[in-house]
């Protein structure tokens, strides 16, 4: 079942080039230790919801000022109701934005397919051997987080890679091999990492700024275009 836990009204960020509101799901398949919303994963169930009537109600007043909406999580295509609820918003002329682990390629693929999205941001937790730590899961599907990176590199779609840097869990490892593993993606950004009461496991600490340059200096060698986020 879809829950919606919070909903930000307006967002320069999320929705990189328009003005756009993020909607949050609750529920998530991964444990990320640096999480940011460890309440919609730990415990969706005793999360506030906000009606979905609401919501679109919001959504439909605020045509022209809004051109797009964020969907995030959570992890959003755990919800069966998902397409349903994209295609009232697409209804009110919004362009549609997916943030999504990729641990499930055939809702995303289905989600392109039927025109529901125009574009998905999918996080890159570490290289393949990482995922482990990163993800919080014992044995993570990796043979579907690489389906949905293939498929996307494929360009049915708009989209970006992003990979939050967290300095106790990544090393320059990480993006040499996952500069390999995305070599000729589109977009790819390096999101410093930042504590906050909600972090699932609190604690860790970011790379410098010149530090985070050098993991970009790396990436640059195969994806054309690289940046930071986050750094203030």
């Amino acid at each position: 079942m879809m829950k919606i836990c919070g909903y930000n009204k307006t967002t320069l960020l999320d929705y990189p080039g328009k003005v756009a509101a993020t909607i949050f799901l609750g529920s998530c398949n991964f444990r990320c230790p640096f999480c940011q919303n460890s309440s919609l994963v730990l415990h969706p169930a005793v999360q506030p919801e906000i009606p979905t009537d609401e919501v679109l109600s919001f959504l439909k007043k605020r045509q022209g000022i809004l051109d797009g909406v964020c969907i995030s999580g959570g992890e959003p295509t755990l919800s069966e109701e998902l397409p349903d609820f994209i295609r009232e918003i697409k209804a009110l002329g919004y362009a549609v934005k997916l943030d999504t682990n990729g641990s499930r390629p055939y809702v995303v693929k289905e989600l392109v397919k039927e025109g529901l999205i125009d574009k998905a941001a999918m996080d890159i937790k570490a290289c393949p051997d990482n995922y482990k730590a990163l993800s919080g899961l014992r044995y993570p599907d990796m043979d579907s987080i690489f389906e949905t990176v293939d498929f996307l590199m494929e360009g049915h779609v708009d989209y970006e890679f992003r990979t939050t840097v967290v300095k106790e869990l990544h090393t320059e490892k990480d993006f040499i091999e996952i500069g390999q593993w995305l070599s000729g993606a589109k977009a790819y950004y390096l999101q410093a990492y930042k504590d906050s009461d909600g972090v699932l496991q609190p604690g860790f600490t970011s790379y410098s700024m010149e530090e985070l340059q050098h993991f970009r200096s790396i990436l640059l060698k195969t994806i054309p275009l690289v940046d930071i986020r986050g750094i203030d």
